[in-house]
């Protein structure tokens, strides 16, 4: 017997909005930021500080969070015992679908996962989204060229050794716009490189635009790639920056759970 829908009207009822509150004061702490002040947590959450003071103090009380010397708060072990529990089974596919999802759902374009291999960048998962533009000839496990398409490129921009054996082949033609010099590619690599993500144009499929981003790993090197591609009408103004700003904040919260993974 299936489980009984909840409406939403349910599934409100049910949510418990200091809960909420407390979760999100949570999430600003990461390895760049272990440590914040009353003041400090305040500003970043929007929340006022009497709101702020009994939520961190309750998460104190629960175990949660622990007082510097300074009177600053930091993370307990606790939240660290689960979190190592949640990174036993995981693995970066299972970590980006939910990513995935999100983007395919927000923007209608197909998500996609790649990892880099010795001939090409290997499309590990893929997610339709609602638009009706169909990517065809990029599926799970398709391996595509380094030097076109978001995604390969912007692997290859982040791992020199990648870089090194790639560019001294030669570099096959998919459309009018791909990339084939060397140093034209080489100094478009730089650029992505420096911007922190790659927009692609028509260069491996005739009509098709894509965004894509890095997940990297502990050591600075780079696991995988995750990007939305779809009709090029739909990546160009606000609607290309609000699809560079989601898919990079997706790969920098994926590059934090790699950094966590069991090596």
């Amino acid at each position: 017997m299936a489980a009984p829908i909840e409406s939403e009207a349910q599934v409100g009822r049910d949510i418990v909005g200091a809960v909420l509150k407390a979760c999100s004061l949570l999430e600003h702490f990461d390895a760049a930021r272990p440590v914040w002040t009353l003041n400090q947590l305040t500003s970043a959450s929007g929340m006022n500080k009497t709101t702020v003071h009994r939520l961190m103090t309750t998460l104190i009380h629960a175990g949660w969070v622990d007082r510097t010397a300074e009177g600053s708060y930091r993370i307990a072990m606790p939240v660290f015992e689960i979190g190592s529990a949640a990174l036993v089974n995981l693995d970066i596919r299972t970590a980006a679908r939910p990513f995935m999802v999100d983007l395919a759902e927000t923007f209608g374009d197909t998500a996609y996962l790649m990892v880099p291999a010795e001939e090409g960048a290997v499309c590990i998962d893929r997610l339709e989204g609602n638009n009706p533009l169909v990517v065809a000839g990029i599926n799970i496990g398709s391996v595509m060229p380094y030097h076109a398409a978001a995604g390969p490129i912007v692997m290859l921009a982040f791992s020199d050794m990648l870089r090194s054996r790639w560019i001294e082949r030669g570099l096959p033609s998919f459309t009018e716009h791909t990339l084939t010099d060397a140093a034209a590619l080489g100094e478009h690599l730089d650029s992505v490189r420096a911007a922190g993500y790659s927009v692609s144009n028509s260069d491996y499929l005739q009509g098709v635009a894509a965004v894509a981003a890095p997940i990297l790993g502990r050591d600075g090197s780079v696991i995988a790639s995750i990007s939305i591609g779809g009709r090029v009408e739909a990546f160009t103004g606000t609607a290309l920056e609000k699809k560079i700003e989601q898919v990079c904040d997706a790969a920098a919260r994926l590059t934090r759970v790699a950094e966590a993974l069991p090596q």
